[in-house]
C-alpha cells in the first residue's frame, strides 16, 4: 500500500517537475525571493530561506528522480526480456543479465563485439572524429 502511495505520488511530482509551468514557478520564486532583498536588508535570515528551501527541495528531489529512472529501467529490461523471449532465433541466457557485475557485462560486450566480427577500432576512430567536429 505504501508502495502504491509513493509510486502515485512520485510520479505525479516528477511529471509536473518536468513541465515548463513547475520551470516558471521555480524562476517567478526566485525572482520573488529577491525582489525582497532590500525590504529584508540582505540579512543573514533572508539568504538562508532560498539556501534551506532549495537545499530541501533538491534533496527530496533526488529520490524522486531515483525513484523514476529506477521504474523506468526496470519496464525497459522487462520490455527487453520480453523481445528476447519472444524472437526466434533470440538467445534467452541475455535476459536478466543487467544484474551482472560490470566486468561480466563487460566481457560479454567484447564478446558480442569480437562474434559480430565488426572492427571496433574503426567504430571508436568514427566517433572521435565526429565528437571532434561537434
Amino acid at each position: 500500500m505504501l508502495d502504491r502511495f509513493f509510486t502515485r505520488i512520485a510520479s505525479g511530482i516528477a511529471g509536473f517537475a518536468g513541465q515548463p509551468a513547475a520551470f516558471v514557478t521555480a524562476v517567478g520564486l526566485i525572482v520573488l525571493w529577491g525582489t525582497t532583498g532590500p525590504l529584508f536588508h540582505y540579512s543573514d535570515t533572508w539568504q538562508l530561506v532560498v539556501n534551506t528551501a532549495t537545499t530541501i527541495v533538491t534533496f527530496l528531489m533526488v529520490f524522486l528522480i531515483q525513484n523514476s529512472t529506477n521504474r523506468d529501467a526496470a519496464a525497459i529490461q522487462a520490455k527487453l526480456d520480453e523481445l528476447i523471449r519472444a524472437l526466434d532465433g533470440a538467445r534467452n541466457g541475455f535476459i536478466g543479465i543487467e544484474h551482472m557485475t560490470d566486468k561480466k557485462l563487460e566481457k560479454l560486450r567484447a564478446s558480442l563485439e569480437a562474434e559480430s566480427g565488426s572492427d571496433v577500432e574503426s567504430i571508436k576512430r568514427t566517433v572521435n572524429l565526429l565528437e571532434d567536429r561537434l
